[in-house]
């Protein structure tokens, strides 16, 4: 089972942001690779730190852990945190310590070199609702830059491989400091030294990859995941950007999804409405038969529980909601129509409803119960 993100950091759950900062600082600090050359221990414990780091530091996802755990994060990468790598995170949190008050290890404080990052690429997936049922693993073919063959690069002469220049400006205070991010190298602390002729100015080409993508059940309509590092690479040192995969759920011929929970139309005739019937229905997880009551009522809905969809946060799995419909005929023959003149006025024909037929609103009451 995972650690818990708040212990990890060693603060409660009601610490503030600058808390939260401060308590990765300090775990950073304590665990960084440069401290303990070697130690796979800590290297592990930076990782779970900075992991915690990304979750808490961000609203969205932090009110996200509150309320589900770990698992609002799991699958195809993660929705967000989980699996970092250290290209990850020496990109995304470089700048925590500011000012170079890291003592000068490599990646963090001023001083150290910034690692550029690709940019994101974003495409779109459809799902039928039994791959959304079962989850399932895609093999897409994407295009993506990645770094020509060939191409070497140097050390920037204008901010000498810092990836940023410093100014410094006399005012009516004294002499101020500023720092910027270097206009020539775009603060990767290199530039091109070769290239071949088909790359392009930052020395990388098109590809083309194929990429599994393991999306997990209960997947929604516009649902976002991400795959790590597999967006466009960035020239020099840098880490590759991901892959962002939008989800597009196709519509199924007979279930309506609501949530977690299916709707099925069960459409039967008025013989098998008196007299009863056993009927074959779809399902996400194959065709089951169900047994209709005689006497049963038109707009009777039928709770097949554990037939829905699994909650992507893992919290058990939703209904299939079967209603019921009496087909009335358009058109009878003449000895039909004789029969249901002869039966306009019989008892048995005449609407009787008791306490156990429930009104329409009773029954959308209990449908979203």
């Amino acid at each position: 089972m995972k650690e818990d993100y708040y212990d990890l950091l060693g603060i409660s759950k009601n610490a503030s942001a600058a808390e939260i900062k401060k308590a990765y600082r300090k775990k950073a600090i304590e665990y960084h690779p440069d401290k303990n050359p070697g130690d796979k221990t800590a290297e592990e414990k930076f990782k779970k730190a900075a992991e915690a780091y990304e979750v808490l530091s961000d609203p969205n996802k932090k009110a996200r852990y509150d309320q589900f755990g770990h698992q609002a994060f799991e699958g195809g990468g993660g929705f967000g945190g989980g699996g970092m790598n250290m290209d990850d995170i020496f990109s995304q949190f470089g700048d925590i310590f500011g000012g170079g008050g890291f003592g000068g290890f490599g990646g963090f404080g001023g001083g150290g070199q910034r690692r550029v990052k690709g940019s994101n690429l974003r495409i779109r997936v459809k799902l039928d609702l039994n791959e959304i049922a079962n989850g399932v693993e895609k093999k897409i073919k994407v295009k993506r830059k990645i770094q020509a063959k060939g191409t070497t690069y140097k050390t920037c002469g204008t901010c000498n491989g810092s990836g940023q220049v410093t100014r410094i400006t006399n005012t009516i205070l004294g002499r101020m400091q500023t720092a910027s991010t270097c206009n020539v190298c775009g603060g990767a602390g290199q530039v091109i030294d070769h290239k071949p002729s088909d790359a392009d100015q930052q020395g990388l080409i098109v590809s083309e990859e194929t990429v599994s993508i393991k999306i997990p059940a209960g997947v929604e309509d516009g649902m976002q995941l991400k795959v790590s590092g597999k967006g466009n690479e960035a020239p020099g040192n840098g880490v590759a950007g991901d892959l962002l995969v939008a989800i597009e759920e196709k519509e199924h011929p007979n279930l309506q999804r609501e949530g977690d929970n299916l709707h099925y139309d069960l459409y039967i005739s008025f013989s098998e409405a008196a007299l009863g019937a056993s009927k074959e229905i779809d399902t996400v997880t194959g065709k089951v038969r169900i047994k209709i009551e005689e006497g049963v009522q038109s707009g009777k809905i039928l709770r097949l529980r554990g037939k829905g969809i699994p909650s992507v946060n893992g919290y058990g799995r939703g209904d299939l909601l079967v209603h019921v419909n009496v087909w009335t005929p358009k058109t009878l023959n003449k000895e039909q129509k004789e029969f249901f003149e002869r039966m306009a006025k019989d008892e048995h024909f005449m609407p009787n409803p008791d306490s156990k037929d429930k009104s329409f609103f009773e029954k959308v009451k209990d449908m979203f119960s």
